[in-house]
């Protein structure tokens, strides 16, 4: 069943819009969970909660690519449950790791960014840099940044080391660095104005 189709059963508010969803989209989404959360029955929890999720959602909203709009949903409620369950005991290795690693780049532009840059603009600027990228390291720093993919799998997707993986990112989270401080002044400038 094609997106429009089943967004339209969603706006229609039919029930056989669930089934539709999880037939084409259950795979997709409880990978996004599993990467997050680690375990079977939370990232079956956080796809049924997506099904929910998307059935509250439309209407109001129309999405335009219903891939993304699940996986915002799915990737938002397995953040949550991760919170939830480790919220007085230690992470996750692998989502500490992540953190590590974005939180690198807190120190020079976001802070500032957030400051002066409505949310749309943002995200603008970072579509910008991911199409910047070779597709090779664009895939790579949506798959672990996005989807939340562990290293080892990257490299394993890609055939490439894991070493070769860690250097690709950090060479990409360097060039975000560089092309959000280069974007700053003229966002500033013009919030000033």
């Amino acid at each position: 069943m094609e997106d429009r189709d089943i967004i339209a059963l969603f706006w229609d508010r039919n029930q056989s819009a669930i089934s539709a969803v999880s037939e084409k989209y259950n795979h997709y989404c409880w990978q996004i969970a599993w990467n997050i959360v680690g375990s079977r029955e939370d990232s079956e929890e956080c796809v049924n909660d997506t099904w929910l999720s998307a059935w509250t959602y439309m209407p109001p909203k129309r999405p335009t690519v219903l891939s993304a709009f699940l996986g915002r949903i799915t990737r938002g409620l397995a953040i949550d449950c991760l919170r939830r369950k480790y919220a007085a005991k230690r992470t996750d290795m692998h989502i500490a790791d992540i953190a590590g690693e974005v939180e690198s780049l807190a120190d020079t532009a976001f802070y500032t960014l957030d400051e002066y840059m409505e949310r749309k603009e943002l995200v603008q600027v970072l579509n910008d840099f991911l199409r910047s990228l070779p597709a090779v390291d664009r895939d790579i720093f949506i798959r672990r940044y996005w989807y939340m993919d562990s290293i080892s799998d990257i490299a394993g997707q890609y055939g490439f080391s894991v070493s070769k993986v860690k250097s690709n990112l950090f060479r990409n989270r360097r060039r975000l660095k560089k092309f959000l401080e280069k974007e700053q002044p003229q966002h500033v400038v013009q919030h000033c104005l």
